[in-house]
């Protein structure tokens, strides 16, 4: 990571980039609302998760200082949904014995249960074969150092839990200049072939005008003026001092190129880049 800035230090009044990001793999988990015995995981990445990965990809501890992480402003896109999983698990004392409670007595040991309870029952979720576009703007230094330290983390890089590995690389692409809802805009979809392949039948299905060129994409927006609030905004990473604030986001539409290969649809008329079509006179 460069010496000036790092990612603990920004300036405010900085020219602002754009990193964007692309989180796909057979599993991912946010969690945001676990407790006790079982591990949620949100429709979409939380903030917490990618403050977290980006903190991991720059080597930064959990003690350390995540202020100007959770300062960038993020943008998710979803581009392939996936399907949600439930893991079930039981616990058991492989040497018989009731199961300890989470509570300690006064030697610091645990309490047996009561009444005697030989199994738990944990339940634990996550995203399967989903695809997310993020982008996160902040000043321009700290976006790029960013953006080398995802190339090249310090620490492994995961989907929200540490057993969730991504299948292809999370940068996508250079550092870009705008703001998040024009970089998420203009990047085309990101979603698997198989997903892309049902797009093309169903637009092949279609009557006109459907483009099979291009595709609306749900997404959100950190916004002061947004109409909903997630509780996702990590304070610390510290295990002594973890918490979480809420943030305003916006939700929209995005109208997204495909990507697509225009020779597998109808073909539609060219136009020359500087406007002037040659066929005019003619009348075609």
């Amino acid at each position: 990571m460069p010496a000036n800035p790092t990612p603990t230090q920004a300036t405010a009044d900085e020219e602002q980039a754009v990193l964007v990001l692309r989180l796909a793999g057979p599993l991912q988990s946010w969690g945001d609302r676990s407790a006790f015995n079982r591990r949620d995981t949100p429709p979409q990445p939380t903030k917490s998760g990618v403050v977290g990965l980006l903190a991991a990809a720059a080597g930064l501890g959990r003690e350390a200082d995540i202020t100007a992480l959770v300062g960038l402003r993020l943008g998710v896109r979803i581009d392939q949904p996936g399907t949600l999983l439930r893991d079930y698990h039981t616990v058991s004392d492989y040497r018989g014995r009731p199961l300890p409670q989470a509570g300690v007595n006064a030697k610091g040991l645990q309490k047996p249960t009561s009444p005697a309870k030989d199994t738990h029952v944990t339940h634990r979720y996550y995203l399967q074969d989903a695809v997310f576009v993020a982008a996160v703007q902040g000043p321009a230094a700290l976006v790029t150092a960013l953006a080398e330290a995802v190339r090249r983390p310090a620490f492994p890089l995961a989907l929200g839990r540490r057993s969730c590995v991504p299948t292809q690389p999370i940068a996508l692409g250079e550092v870009r200049g705008g703001t998040v809802e024009d970089v998420l805009a203009e990047e085309p979809w990101q979603a698997g072939q198989a997903a892309k392949n049902a797009y093309r039948r169903r637009a092949e299905r279609a009557p006109a005008p459907f483009s099979p060129h291009r595709i609306d994409l749900a997404a959100t927006f950190d916004d002061p003026s947004g109409g909903d609030t997630f509780q996702d905004v990590p304070r610390s990473f510290d295990p002594r001092e973890r918490g979480f604030s809420t943030r305003r986001i916006r939700h929209a539409w995005l109208d997204v190129p495909s990507g697509l290969d225009p020779m597998t649809t109808p073909a539609e008329p060219a136009a020359a880049a500087d406007g002037h079509d040659p066929f005019a006179l003619l009348g075609w």
